[in-house]
């Protein structure tokens, strides 16, 4: 005798055509998906990527500065470096402290169409800090610019011919606080 809820196995134990159909289907429908979509994921993390070496650099610049009582220039050597460097005691002298590279094919860089972050520090230049031809941390964690006053700035950086890409730092001299934004294709977000 049968209940109600008993399946009947059929002999064969295999899967229907209609079965396999739509298990194709899926499949099909999943992988247009991944194949429109990462593109514009990869475009994203490696611009993330470029934008977090530099915010790094720049708060272990800003964090030795402090520790070693020093201050601690640095600058942003076209088309994707940057240098820190100590300015020794007494001068005049520097020692490079460390260097570092934006990801392959990013550079700095600012984008026809796209504005000034929302901080509105300028974007006169890719690297804009208005005044400055020279930024420095100093042992009390300002950035300031060649004559010890402060100074704020942004930097932009991008891939070439990827606004999605287009992504910057901006510091406020005074307390050295450093925000990172992201282009959206149609605002600035943090």
């Amino acid at each position: 005798m049968r209940t109600r809820f008993q399946q009947t196995i059929s002999p064969d134990g295999g899967f229907t055509l209609l079965e396999v159909l739509v298990t194709i289907g899926i499949i099909i429908v999943l992988s247009g998906i991944t194949v429109a979509v990462m593109p514009v994921a990869l475009i994203s993390a490696r611009s993330d990527s470029s934008a977090a070496t530099m915010v790094a650099v720049m708060r272990v610049a800003r964090e030795e500065a402090i520790s070693q009582r020093r201050n601690m220039q640095v600058v942003f050597t076209a088309p994707n470096k940057i240098s820190v460097s100590r300015i020794e005691v007494p001068g005049p002298g520097t020692t490079l402290v460390r260097e570092a590279y934006l990801g392959t094919h990013y550079s700095f860089r600012l984008f026809v169409g796209v504005p000034d972050t929302p901080d509105a520090f300028g974007n006169g230049t890719a690297t804009a800090f208005p005044g400055a031809t020279s930024t420095l941390f100093t042992s009390s964690g300002e950035l300031v610019d060649q004559d010890g006053d402060p100074v704020n700035g942004t930097i932009f950086i991008g891939r070439s011919g990827e606004t999605l890409s287009a992504r910057a730092v901006s510091i406020f001299g005074p307390t050295a606080l450093i925000r990172q934004w992201r282009w959206t294709g149609s605002a600035w977000a943090q």
